[in-house]
Parts: structure tokens; C-alpha cells; sequence
């Protein structure tokens, strides 16, 4: 090819070849054993040419190359650069990559409990800490170049998300910034806002899966494709599954059956033959037919704990065995070296032998409830292939690298917290992303069980969908505020707010209505002109018009309100033998009452009737019918004509009492001629107001014109349109600064209570900035007032621990188990302290809902913290706390982590005996499986 170029060209592509040689990308691309992908090549050089970057793509497409380019530069230009995640689990991850790649001793890592080789050039870190370190001001940020933020789709994250927002705002402007995300629909509105607070960002969206992935359905013995083979963007639906799902939405239930309906003996039969090939296989059956399928290793998404533990059973129970001799006896190696340290007592609490049996079969379930270090064995054997099925929530489609040549949906719903919803289909675009292993698989495969009501339809619209939008979850904090003032002062920390990705999407959503503003404001002018009299002011001419149709419309309102309760009155004094005479309706005319219809138990024999709109009286019209009537049937009072007895033996639903008393009535008032109610005066015709706003319509100039009633249509026009731009105005001003207003109620509060004066943090304020939590100024008070005082280091953790845990479902029968003595009585009083700051939150119209402001403590954990603490083994504490081995090490975590603040902020001049029993509470439960570290 090169000999067909002439010498100029080959010297210029030889130049060019020179060149591409000289960057950092050649000695970098020279490091891996495979090519980049485009996308990446294109990431790669826009960072290298001084851009930021972010980079939308499918899970397991590489997205993480672009992270270790930036790791690369950073080395080379003498550098620091930080990598972070939004989980521990993914930052050990990442670590243990880089530190393979790059020598130990140049990478480091920071998570909340876990700190190894801090100082070095490359640092592993949850995003957290990257926040704490921004407002503390932090030496480890001198000499930062690069910024890696790994799944920064987070932000989205409800109770998170702001985290991201708060580093990528503060981050000096010298940081070049490298955003790695999932396919995220609003990707450009994203790279838009990064462009304006970070400067030079280049997007790169790369929508192609560098695996591609087919899509199944398992229905009984057989597994579907989805989508019918054909060409063209459009796929259409497997047509047998469509004649499946008609079939059985056809099938006659149960009920049917009951009722009489008779089958013909052939629809029987084609129902018996439908019905042994539809149905839900079952666990093993999933994994036996995958297995012979050659589809796995496959990861089964089931949105339940107990459900994962219990599928891992029922494989073991049916007998499956995907490992021969030599993987069990592999699996049982790197399980006993990875578990050495914990002691043999705790292992059997663990459930260690019945989880290591599934393992040695290839069988393993993961999920939040687990141990830590269990959960990194499953991933470990997962990744080298001596596990085969894994049964997860979907916590772990969450960044941990577990991809697998299959994944299996068992539903299409799971619960939110709150009600069992469908699952997005950004959701589905998540958990199926870890189908097809780059390097390995040719293919992924994605399988959905088939279910009853299962809708073939609603499958291909989530498999189709691309939607998943960014949203931003940014919300003020207390501890943000503080920290802020404390750097920038007030107005520049609310100046810094309103260029959160929060009021860029705001600010956005308001240009739509904001152009729907200015065309009705175009209308208006028009409107004006077309309204405008010769005579004088038609505008006020209409003002009173408008007054006066508002003053006789609010008389006849009341009119009708009076007219309605002075006949419900009436409807109350009547009894039973009353005879009446019905004013309108469909059963108008004399009447005898049964039962009044008021809610006082019985009359007369008659059944009371609970009533919402009035009294409704059971009546027996002259024609023999036996009727409820409504307070609508009497739109004026009714009087009793005439009494009546009426016969105890009166049965309403005989025809022929019905007819005999009928006739009675008719005997006994039939001659009785009704008086007329006679319509009392209007109220408008004595209405004062009324009259001077007519005699000032009669003596304004305009109510001479002839062309009055032309006017008058357009100056209605006006008004409607005037009254609609100003609600369009409304919601502007609605969204508008939102963030920013957020702030000034809270630092308002942090005013009142002495938190800020002005631009100065006080003492107070200053210890709130060193802590992060939901309930930080929860936290701030009560070592404000004291509370903590005295309290013993098992004691202290029991209460700290009511600031950090949230009960999975809340469980109102029972009250928690809480240490007696001074702990519960500090434990009383956070709570009172909450009450009084709930107060002033709602005084200053702080509104948790928006998610800002302090829940309740919950003191659902302090029972399990003490005991720990207290150094109690872990078989009685798990017994007691009735609670998952993994959800204790967790809170137990957490707890240490806020202890570790409460010791930072609290005096350490010997006044305060809480910083030295913080750290001793950190000691005491420090220990055991909650001790073991998942690094080194």
C-alpha cells in the first residue's frame, strides 16, 4: 500500500506514525495485550490533549481503561491522581488492579476504614473521603492533576448522590476530571453542566457492547428467543411467545369452571398440552438447563436476601455439581487460605461449612448480608471460574467486575422500599450488563423466567429502552453549609450552589415555560389592542364587571349552601310514620317514611343508615315502592303532611305489604294538596356591594360604546390569559434558585442557633464541619449539651449507633432492646433533642421530604453495639440482634466510622471525657469479623 504513495505522502506518514510513537497513549496501549476500542482511543487523546472527559458506556466495555490512562499521565508527569469509587468493595477492587500494575508502593488507598500507604502518587478512595479531604483542605491535595470519578452515575443516588456533586464542584481548577458512567440517556445535558463548572470536558457516548447480547425467555423445558430473527433496527417479538401469552390470559380460571361452564373436550385437551409446556422451572431446573446449554457461569438476579440463601440450598438439595475433583479441592485451598483468620467459634456461626459445601459444588449466593469476606471469596472464585452460578441482589450489578457469559431475571418487579414496582428499564439495561465476559464469551445471554401474566411486550420495551436519565439528588446539608461559609463566606457558598447539576437541570426544565411565557405576553399585547375603547378605560370598565359577576356568583353560593342545609335540617326531624310529599325527582310525589336515614341504630325496626352526604330516608311512595332517597331529591325543606302507623308485621320486600300500606297512604293523604314553597328575595337584590359596583358600571364612559360587548370578549380573553401566564410565572420562580433558597433557610437556623454569625463559623459551627451523617447536627448537639458525658465506651457506641442505622423494615410491635442505666437515659434525650430540632426545622420550613433536615434516631442497633462493644462473642450478639452476619459488620462499621468524627470534634483538652472513649468504643469494636481487613 505504502509503495502506491509518493514520496512527500510517505514522509508525512511516517512523521505522523513518529509523532502517534511520542505520546503517552503509544507507551501506554503498549501495556495491554488487546487493542482500544475506539471510543477509548478517542477518551485517551482528548485527556492527554488537557481536556476532561466523560465517558458514557455499556457495563464491561471498558470504560475503566480511560480511568488507568489518567493514572498513567499522572506517573508520568509527576503527578498525584485519585481514583474514586462509590463503594469500599470496588475501591479494594481497583486497588489491588493497580497496585498489580503499577508496584505497590505507588499506589495507596482511603476508605472510611481502611487506610494503606496514603501518600503515594495513585490513591484508591470511596468518593467520601475525597469530600472530607476538599473541605478539611487537605495537604494530600497539593500536587493533584487528576480526578478519576468511577460510576459517576451515582449522583442520582437518593441518599449519596450530592457527595459527587460537592467534589466535582469544589475540585480546583487545575484537576482535570475524568467522569466514567454507565449509557445515561441525557449524557450531553451532563457534559454540558461539567463543561461549565470544570471547563473543557469532551463527551464521548459509545453505545456498542463490545459482547453483543441475545435475549431469551425459559418457559418450561424450552428457552425463547425474544426478539424474531430479521433484519433492521426494529426486532419484533418471538411470535410464539405472543401465542403463549394470549393462550394463557385465555385460559378459563378456576371460577369459570365452578360457574358451569362447560369445555369442549378439545379445548381440554390443547389446555393439558399448553400446560406441559408452560411453566416456571425451578432453581435447579434454571441452572441444569443453562449448564447443558453451555451458558454458564451465570449470575441469577432475585431482588430477596432469604431467597438467594434459599436457591443456594435447593441446588444443593436437588443434588447439582458443577466442579469436578480438582476445582473442589481448589476452591477448598483459596477458601481456607482467605478465612485463616477468623476463629473457628465465629465460623460456625457464619454458616461457614454449609456456604463452603456450596462453593466446593460451584454454587454460592451474594448479597448484602453477607460477610464482607465471604462476599470477596464468591467474587474471587467467581472471576476464575470455580464458581458457576451465583445468586444475587442487585446490589452487586453495582461496578463489582463479575461479569458472566449469562444473567438470569426471575422477575420483572421487585420491591423499592416502599411497594413491589416493575423494574426500569434502566434497571434491566444494569443487571444484564454483566452478560458476556470480554476476552471469553463470543456472546452474553440474558434469560427472564417466564411468570404468570407474564407480557412478552413489556420484556422487548425494557430490553429496547436506552432510557436511563441523570437525575441530580443534590441537596444543602448542615455540615455543608458550614463548611462552606467557613471557606467561601455566604454569598460565594450560594453562588457555588447554583452551579450544582441540581439548578442547571432546574434552570433548564424553566426555558420551555419561560418561551411559553413570552408568547402569552406577545398574546396579551395583542389582546390590549383589540380591547381598547375610545370612550376611556376598558381594562377598568372590566375590572368591575369582573367584580360584579364575582360578588353575585359568591351570593348565589352561599344562597344554595343556606337552601341545602335548611333541608337537610328538615330531612333530620323526620320519623317514621311522617307523610311527605317528595318536591322532585324520579320519585316525586307523596311519600310515607320508613326509616329517616340518619346514623342513630335502629327506628322503628328499620336499619339506621351510615350517611355522608345528609340524612337519607327509606320511603314508601304511593306508587308501592319501597326507595333510599338523597338530600338532592329535596333541593327545599320537606314538612310532614300527615301521620301514619305503620304495621309492625310491614315487610318492605313483600309485594303485598307494600301494596296495602300503599293504598293506606293514599286513603289517608291523598286529598292533601302541598303548600308551594315560596322563593324567598335573592340575596343580590339587597347586596350593597352589588349595588354600587352596577352604579359604577352605568357611570363609567366605556359602558356607553357601542362596540362594548366586542370589547368586553377580548378583555376576557385577556384576563384568562393574563391569570395563566401568571401561574406559568409561578412555577419559574418555583424552580428558580431552589438550591440556593435551601441554603438560606438553613444557614437561617444555623443563625438562630448560633452555628453562624454572619460570615464567621463559630466554635459550635466548627465542630459540626467535622461531621458527615444524616443526623450531623443531631450529633453536634448532643455533644453541645453533654449527653455523651460519662458514658462508658460500650455505652457511647450504643448511642452513636442510633445516629447511623435505619431499620430494613420498620416494626412498630415490638420496642428495641436498649442498654438500662445511663445509656438508655442519653439515648432519651437524643431523642428529645431530635423533637426540638424537628421544631425549628419546621419553623424554618426545612422539609425532609426534599431530603433535607434530621430524621429520628433509630435505636434498633444499640442492643447489638453495646454487646460488641461490650466484648460479648459474635454467636450471642447475632442471636440477639437477629440480624445477618454482613448487615452487623456493616453497621458496625459505620458506627466506627462516625466515632472516629465524634473523637475529632469533640474537646481533647481533658474538659471531655467523650474523644478518649470514642476511640476506645472504635478499640472495642474493632474486632472479630468486623476487624477483618479485605486489603493486604
Amino acid at each position: 500500500m505504502t509503495e502506491d504513495l509518493s514520496p512527500a505522502e510517505r514522509y508525512a506518514a511516517a512523521r505522523q506514525r513518529a509523532a502517534e510513537q511520542a505520546t503517552a497513549l503509544a507507551s501506554f496501549r503498549e501495556m495491554y495485550d488487546f487493542g482500544l476500542d475506539p471510543f477509548q482511543i478517542e477518551a485517551c487523546q482528548a485527556l492527554e490533549a488537557g481536556k476532561g472527559v466523560l465517558v458514557a458506556a455499556p457495563t464491561g466495555s471498558g470504560k475503566t481503561i480511560v480511568g488507568e490512562f489518567a493514572v498513567h499521565l499522572a506517573l508520568m508527569e509527576g503527578k498525584k491522581c485519585f481514583y474514586t469509587t462509590p463503594i469500599k468493595a470496588l475501591s479494594n477492587q481497583k486497588y489491588q488492579d493497580l497496585a498489580k500494575r503499577y508496584g505497590a508502593d505507588k499506589v495507596g488507598l482511603l476508605t472510611g476504614d481502611n487506610s494503606v500507604n496514603s501518600d503515594a502518587p495513585v490513591v484508591v478512595m470511596t468518593t467520601e473521603v475525597l469530600r472530607n479531604m476538599l473541605y478539611a483542605g487537605s495537604q494530600a491535595l497539593v500536587n493533584l492533576g487528576y480526578v478519576v470519578m468511577d460510576e459517576v452515575h451515582y449522583l442520582s443516588d437518593r441518599f449519596r448522590g450530592a457527595v459527587w456533586e460537592e467534589v466535582i464542584i469544589h475540585l480546583q481548577e487545575s484537576v482535570t476530571l475524568v467522569s466514567l458512567s454507565a449509557t445515561v440517556s441525557n449524557a450531553e445535558e451532563f457534559g454540558d453542566w461539567l463543561d461549565t463548572v470544570r471547563g473543557d470536558t469532551e463527551v464521548i457516548v459509545s453505545e456498542h457492547r463490545p459482547v453483543p447480547l441475545f435475549q431469551h425467555v425459559l418457559a418450561g423445558r424450552r428457552m425463547y428467543d425474544l426478539f424474531e430473527e430479521g433484519e433492521g433496527s426494529k426486532k419484533a417479538v418471538n411470535p410464539d411467545l405472543t401465542r403463549m401469552a394470549r393462550m394463557e390470559a385465555s385460559r378459563p380460571s378456576y371460577q369459570d369452571r365452578r360457574r358451569g361452564r362447560a369445555m369442549r373436550e378439545a379445548d381440554r385437551e390443547r389446555e393439558r398440552r399448553q400446560r406441559s409446556r408452560i411453566w416456571t422451572p425451578g432453581r435447579p431446573e434454571v441452572i441444569d438447563r443453562l449448564d447443558a446449554a453451555g451458558l454458564l457461569p451465570a449470575i441469577t438476579f432475585i431482588f430477596s436476601r432469604a431467597a438467594c440463601e434459599a436457591a443456594v440450598q435447593q441446588c444443593l438439595f436437588a443434588g447439582l455439581r458443577l466442579n469436578g475433583e480438582e476445582a473442589r479441592a481448589e476452591v477448598r485451598e483459596i477458601v481456607e487460605a482467605r478465612t485463616a483468620a477468623i476463629p473457628d467459634e465465629d465460623l460456625h456461626v457464619l454458616g461457614y461449612y454449609e456456604w463452603l459445601e456450596g462453593l466446593e459444588r460451584g454454587i454460592a449466593a451474594h448479597h448484602a448480608g453477607m460477610l464482607p469476606t465471604f462476599k470477596e471469596v464468591v467474587e474471587e472464585l467467581f472471576v476464575r471460574g470455580l464458581v458457576k452460578a451465583v445468586f444475587a441482589t442487585e446490589t452487586l450489578a453495582l461496578g463489582i467486575n463479575m461479569p458472566a457469559r449469562s444473567v438470569v431475571l426471575e422477575k420483572l418487579v421487585k420491591w423499592n422500599g416502599e411497594q413491589h414496582a416493575d423494574i426500569t428499564p434502566g434497571e434491566y439495561t444494569q443487571l444484564t450488563g454483566r452478560a458476556g465476559r470480554r476476552g471469553i464469551d463470543v456472546e452474553g445471554h440474558a434469560v427472564v423466567l417466564w411468570q404468570r401474566g407474564f407480557s412478552p411486550e413489556h420484556l422487548a420495551g425494557l430490553a429496547g429502552t436506552r432510557t436511563y436519565p441523570l437525575k441530580s439528588s443534590f441537596k444543602p446539608s448542615y455540615n455543608m453549609a458550614v463548611n462552606l461559609v467557613e471557606q467561601f463566606g455566604r454569598h460565594r457558598s450560594r453562588e457555588l450552589l447554583e452551579t450544582s447539576f441540581a439548578q442547571f437541570q432546574a434552570d433548564k426544565s424553566v426555558v420551555g415555560i419561560s418561551r411559553q411565557v413570552q408568547k402569552n405576553e406577545e398574546g396579551l399585547e395583542g389582546y390590549k389592542e383589540s380591547m381598547t375603547c375610545h370612550l376611556g378605560d376598558f381594562d377598568e370598565y372590566a375590572r368591575l364587571r369582573r367584580e360584579l359577576k364575582d360578588r353575585e356568583t359568591e351570593l348565589a353560593k352561599q344562597g344554595a349552601v343556606q337552601r341545602r342545609a335548611q333541608a337537610a335540617a328538615a330531612l333530620e326531624k323526620l320519623k317514621p310514620g311522617d307523610v311527605i310529599h317528595v318536591p322532585t325527582g324520579k320519585f316525586a310525589g307523596l311519600a310515607l317514611v320508613l326509616d329517616p336515614g340518619l346514623p342513630a341504630g335502629r327506628s322503628n325496626g328499620h336499619r339506621g343508615f351510615e350517611h355522608h352526604d345528609g340524612p337519607r330516608p327509606l320511603v314508601l311512595t304511593a306508587e308501592r315502592q319501597v326507595k333510599r332517597l338523597a338530600s338532592i331529591d329535596f333541593p327545599v325543606p320537606v314538612e310532614a303532611l300527615e301521620r301514619m302507623r305503620i304495621p309492625k308485621s310491614f315487610n318492605p320486600r313483600s309485594p303485598q305489604s307494600r301494596r296495602d300500606l300503599a293504598s293506606a297512604l293514599r286513603t289517608k293523604a291523598g286529598h292533601i294538596v302541598p303548600d308551594r314553597h315560596k322563593k324567598g328575595r335573592a340575596p343580590a337584590a339587597d347586596d350593597r356591594h352589588i349595588a354600587r359596583l352596577r352604579a359604577e358600571l352605568r357611570a363609567h364612559p366605556c359602558h356607553g360604546c357601542s362596540e362594548r360587548e366586542d370589547h368586553a370578549r377580548w378583555a376576557e380573553r385577556y384576563h384568562r390569559l393574563h391569570r395563566d401566564t401568571a401561574s406559568l410565572e409561578r412555577r419559574i420562580e418555583g424552580r428558580t434558585n431552589t438550591i440556593a433558597r435551601t441554603f438560606d433557610r438553613i444557614v437561617k437556623l444555623l443563625t438562630e442557633m448560633d452555628y453562624l454569625r454572619g460570615d464567621e463559623v463559630t466554635e459550635h459551627g466548627k465542630r459540626l464541619a467535622r461531621l458527615y451523617g444524616e443526623l450531623d447536627l443531631l450529633a453536634s448537639e448532643c455533644l453541645r449539651d453533654g449527653v455523651w458525658e460519662g458514658l462508658s465506651p460500650a455505652e457511647l457506641a450504643a448511642c452513636v449507633s442510633a445516629l447511623v442505622f435505619e431499620a430494613r423494615v420498620s416494626d412498630d410491635a415490638l420496642a428495641p432492646k436498649v442498654p438500662s442505666g445511663k445509656a438508655k437515659a442519653a439515648l432519651g434525650e437524643m431523642v428529645r433533642i431530635w423533637g426540638r430540632l424537628d421544631a425549628l426545622e419546621e419553623e424554618f420550613r426545612i422539609n425532609q421530604a426534599e431530603g433535607v433536615g434530621q430524621r429520628e434516631p433509630d435505636i434498633g442497633f444499640a442492643w447489638a453495639a453495646y454487646q460488641w462493644a461490650s466484648g460479648k462473642g459474635l454467636d450471642e450478639v447475632l442471636r440477639e440482634a437477629e440480624m445477618p452476619a454482613g448487615d452487623f459488620v456493616r453497621w458496625c462499621k459505620q458506627v466506627i466510622d462516625v466515632l472516629g468524627q465524634i473523637a475529632a470534634a469533640a474537646p481533647n483538652d481533658g474538659s471531655s471525657t467523650v474523644a478518649r472513649n470514642a476511640r476506645k468504643a472504635v478499640d472495642g469494636l474493632l474486632r472479630g469479623v468486623v476487624a477483618y481487613s479485605s486489603v493486604g
